[in-house]
């Protein structure tokens, strides 16, 4: 039996270098590794990578070749973008399990010792040196780079009481503590944001990478460290934080651009993925895939938007947290009302904006007109927008030589009539409001024949959202929830003097 099939309850059974020498096994580097176990992967057909969505085609692939050829690697992209993901899943390319010297403080190798300590045992006890097995999840190392981030902690630093007590000059190996990266030999390293580290302290990697040469306190100490480096950073910290610099970039042999989700679709799974969703709001709240859209939609509006910096990007965490928090929306008002079941609401997206407004980097602009609009407004946009995937366009309407399927609904706020749509109506009440606008059921009956019950209400408000988009109504905010009426009575409605304006249009 080769070695590489022996399986884990046999390993660790083998306890000496004697008995691991005869069971066949032979050095090879952590890069060797990651590959040989990636050409497996490959050949079989297995998933690499898992729950990565919309990389399939570009990301992913750059990352495979960088394995096979060997590569350290810069994953560059915005926030959000499953970057340190990505580097953590490189560990299910590494074996299951190591050998290494027993109470050796660098994974050493038994048959390539590296450390003094490692080295003195094999020469004292040769085929009896004791090993001991080291897992994969133990051989993955991630920093996240800060300005106070010094050489010590990521490379090492002599120790004056170790030197005193063993009586041993600054000069001699055993007297240094040993850094991170050191410490990660034989495995993955990850520095997260690479441009927030000083310059300096990038400077110190530069052996490292190349060479594999360490320097501390002026005096060299070669150590063939074998390591798989990976950096993220983020483009805006090139010019923003701190760069990298050019002496760096050139010893990373790759540099991978990540990307966001380039369609609904994708956004969905990854939310869907990654939301915490209670087993008891799992069970309470009933959801539909429209919700969904217009979550995902504020994220591609947010990244369109003039009011957002598209430098800092927008990171797929607003989808998700508002997605849970829009769950909690909808179980937060069935619990008031003492319901067992309740069906999700536009207005309950609406509620979301608080998970909007902090993860949204804003220009002046967005400054200038506040977070909560900003938010509002992408919210707003996202409706219009997918109103369309599901209801005749209202300005087209208009003109349509057939009739306008609007005009029923639109005629009855012209009349002066108004709907408050409240945040924590019961399911009787959030009914009664949406059924005394005449022509809403039928246009969701005949546009969207297949809704039915608490869908065909969701749809029925959502038409009434639609509208007020595409300047058909009037959409005005309340305190506690939201009010319907005709857009020009909207438009001429003042507040009178000395009283608290109450609602807010937009």
């Amino acid at each position: 039996m080769k070695y590489q099939d022996i399986p884990a309850e046999k390993l660790h059974q083998i306890k000496t270098l004697g008995q691991l020498k005869a069971a066949g096994y032979e050095p090879e580097t952590v890069k060797h590794e990651l590959r040989r176990n990636l050409i497996r992967k490959l050949q079989n057909k297995e998933e690499i990578f898992p729950g990565i969505w919309g990389y399939e085609e570009t990301v992913i692939p750059d990352m495979q070749r960088a394995i096979l050829s060997m590569h350290h690697v810069n994953l560059l992209g915005l926030r959000g973008q499953a970057k340190t993901r990505i580097a953590r899943q490189m560990v299910d390319l590494l074996d299951e399990y190591i050998p290494v010297v027993k109470g050796s403080e660098l994974n050493d190798d038994p048959l390539q010792p590296l450390s003094r300590f490692a080295k003195d045992q094999v020469q004292e006890h040769g085929d009896d040196t004791a090993i001991e097995w080291l897992h994969r999840s133990d051989r993955y190392t991630e920093k996240l780079a800060t300005p106070d981030v010094s050489v010590a902690d990521l490379i090492g630093d002599a120790d004056p009481i170790k030197a005193a007590t063993l009586k041993l000059p600054y000069s001699d190996e055993r007297v240094i503590h040993f850094g991170l990266i050191p410490r990660s030999h034989r495995g993955i390293f990850v520095i997260n944001e690479l441009p927030d580290l000083q310059a300096r302290i990038q400077v110190a990697l530069f052996n490292i990478l190349q060479e594999g040469d360490i320097q501390i306190r002026g005096f060299k100490v070669r150590m063939p460290l074998d390591i798989q480096f990976v950096f993220t950073a983020n483009p805006e910290d090139y010019t923003n934080r701190g760069s990298i610099v050019t002496p760096l970039k050139d010893r990373i042999d790759s540099q991978i651009i990540t990307h966001y989700p380039k369609d609904i679709e994708t956004g969905k799974k990854i939310t869907s993925q990654e939301a915490k969703v209670k087993a008891r709001q799992g069970e309470l709240v009933q959801t539909n895939d429209i919700i969904g859209d217009l979550i995902e939609q504020v994220a591609f509006e947010a990244r369109e938007s003039e009011y957002v910096d598209a430098k800092s990007g927008v990171s797929a965490r607003l989808t998700i947290s508002a997605f849970e928090n829009l769950l909690s929306a909808a179980e937060r008002r069935a619990l008031l009302n003492g319901e067992s079941k309740t069906y999700v609401r536009v207005s309950d997206f609406m509620s979301t904006i608080p998970s909007v407004t902090g993860k949204v980097e804003l220009v002046y602009e967005g400054e200038q007109e506040g977070a909560g609009h900003v938010a509002q407004v992408l919210m707003g946009k996202a409706i219009r927008t997918q109103f369309l995937n599901y209801f005749p366009d209202p300005d087209k309407a208009k003109k349509a030589k057939k009739g306008n399927p609007y005009k029923a609904i639109t005629d009855w706020f012209g009349d002066g009539k108004t709907i408050d749509v409240l945040n924590d109506a019961s399911g009787e009440e959030y009914k009664k409001a949406l059924l005394q606008v005449p022509g809403l059921a039928e246009l969701v009956e005949k546009q969207q024949p297949e809704a039915k019950g608490d869908e065909k209400l969701f749809m029925m408000e959502f038409a009434l959202h639609g509208l007020a988009e595409h300047s058909q109504l009037s959409k005005n905010r309340l305190s506690t929830g939201l009010q319907f009426k005709d857009l020009l009575s909207g438009m001429f409605t003042m507040p009178s003097f000395g009283e608290e304006e109450e609602d807010e249009d937009y």
